[in-house]
């Protein structure tokens, strides 16, 4: 198992730096839609170029996600030993199943590692999902006997911290999804280097909230002295969605208002930014409206990325 491990690094560092060499950060997709496929939801490995050292970015999908990933030959190995050694910690926006199944159901092959969260989310994974009336406690915290493979890190909004093992911090933000309902974002930084993913969230004018507010005042100075390589951020629901059904989720013209606001923030340079879009709900015709209808509310010209499972994407 040892020298298999060993192997599996080695590969994927090769190809890291070949492929990924002129980026700072690496993400490749676990799972990249909103719902109904259990095998393609948020979860996105982010690292640092040239290493094989990755934090989970929610954890919808894991498994599924990692099998892709072998099948396309970027990797050797199987899902299981890639979880073990590639995978340093999970970061959770929030506790909703498509966020945090895939983390739960793979804990019993997982290696010990950190939980990264803002209370409100590490409290429902102790409480009701690492529980022994649910399933197994694989945490350092919550209904006896405690297995200890995780270790619950709380993190504050605003306050900075190192991600174990790796190279990077992290910094949260919280978000309102579906008020009063929260949610997270994920500030992650090497060096002067930044990359920004958000968990679920609704618009400011929906929630009644300013919490997306501020931190497009916080990273929109980022954006202009170009440290900031990318966004993150769902767009669940074609325009068509009544305001009442959104449940804490974004639009195309509601992400396009809230992009103005960041626009402000940043100085005018969103033009050739790249926005991710992620949690589309694949119901219907509902990821071909999504694409149609931001494109054509595109006037800032952002560079629109839509993650696919398994293929990296390079910022």
């Amino acid at each position: 198992m040892i020298h298999r491990t060993i192997y599996l690094t080695a590969i994927f560092a090769v190809y890291a730096f070949t492929v990924l060499s002129q980026a700072t950060f690496q993400v490749i997709p676990l799972g990249v839609k909103g719902g109904s496929d259990e095998s393609n939801l948020s979860s996105y490995l982010v690292g640092v170029k040239g290493t094989t050292d990755y934090v989970c970015l929610d954890a919808g999908t894991i498994h599924a996600g990692l099998q892709r990933v072998v099948d396309r030959g970027l990797v050797k190995g199987t899902p299981s030993e890639i979880q073990r050694s590639m995978i340093k910690g999970y970061l959770l926006s929030h506790p909703h199943l498509d966020h945090v199944a895939g983390l739960i159901i793979n804990s019993p092959e997982d290696s010990p590692k950190p939980i990264y969260g803002l209370p409100f989310c590490l409290d429902v994974i102790k409480e009701k999902y690492f529980s022994w009336k649910s399933w197994a406690n694989f945490g350092n915290e919550g209904e006896k006997p405690t297995l200890n493979k995780y270790q619950y890190t709380a993190l504050s909004t605003g306050n900075e911290i190192p991600l174990a093992q790796t190279s990077m911090s992290v910094k949260a933000f919280a978000l309102s999804h579906a008020a009063p309902g929260q949610s997270t974002a994920f500030l992650i930084r090497q060096n002067n280097n930044y990359i920004l993913y958000l968990g679920d969230t609704g618009a400011d004018t929906i929630e009644h909230s300013q919490n997306l507010h501020l931190l497009w005042r916080q990273v929109g100075p980022l954006i202009k002295a170009k440290q900031l390589k990318a966004i993150f951020i769902e767009v669940s629901f074609p325009n068509e969605q009544p305001d009442k059904l959104l449940f804490g989720h974004l639009t195309p013209r509601l992400l396009m208002n809230e992009l103005n606001i960041l626009n402000s923030y940043s100085n005018h340079s969103l033009k050739g930014f790249s926005i991710v879009i992620t949690h589309i709900k694949p119901v219907a015709d509902n990821e071909t409206k999504i694409k149609k209808q931001l494109s054509e509310l595109n006037a800032l010209q952002v560079k629109l990325v839509y993650p696919e499972q398994g293929i990296p994407l390079e910022f």
